[in-house]
């Protein structure tokens, strides 16, 4: 595979390349939901957010709600699923913001990756972050680097050697080290999010 012969040039990177199976990147319809899910994954473990947007389904049956649906569910028992008030708000902002405006996987295909990010980060509650995972697994964009992610910068940090001490330096060398990746630099965050969990589960 092409992005994984890119990859290897990163000697540090390529140990841990040989390890894992390829990634794929998967392309996803029902923006909203999905977009959803990224907030509801904020500051959680991936088992966690599994657990919370599986509930989150299973109000509507299994399968993935309209805006409208999301909007006529009560307040009480979207945040009964394990949402805080915030995140709850935040849903519900999404929902509103696709039935206003619109969240068309046929219209945001067609951005690029900072016009999409520009575009949902008017929502409240959506910022880079939740954007750039939209990005990643739902529209399926091999060159989108997750910096202020934390899993992202605790592998860099253990794989690089990399001194967490001056934030602003810290995060000049993920930048730097990250431009040798692109455009791949999804799939690199991709392996860097496995090596890092497969080694906190050991």
């Amino acid at each position: 595979m092409e992005y994984i012969a890119h990859l290897r040039k990163d000697r540090k990177l390529s140990k841990i390349i040989d390890r894992q199976k390829p990634h794929k990147l998967i392309k996803r319809k029902k923006i909203h939901v999905h977009l959803c899910g990224s907030i509801m994954s904020q500051q959680l473990s991936t088992k966690v957010a599994a657990i919370i947007q599986k509930r989150f389904l299973a109000l509507y049956g299994g399968t993935a709600p309209t805006p409208q649906q999301i909007l006529e569910t009560p307040f009480e028992t979207l945040r009964g699923i394990g949402l805080s008030n915030a995140k709850t708000n935040y849903v519900l902002n999404v929902a509103k913001f696709a039935l206003d405006y619109g969240i068309q996987y046929g219209v945001l295909d067609k951005m690029s990756d900072e016009q999409v990010i520009a575009y949902l980060t008017q929502i409240k509650g959506v910022g880079r972050w939740t954007t750039e995972m939209l990005l990643m697994f739902t529209l399926g964009r091999e060159d989108v680097f997750a910096i202020d992610d934390l899993g992202i910068q605790q592998a860099m940090a253990r794989l690089y050697g990399l001194d967490t001490g001056d934030k602003k330096k810290f995060r000049e060398s993920m930048t730097r080290i990250a431009e040798g990746w692109s455009p791949y630099r999804t799939y690199a965050c991709l392996y860097l999010w496995h090596w890092k969990d497969a080694a906190d589960e050991k």
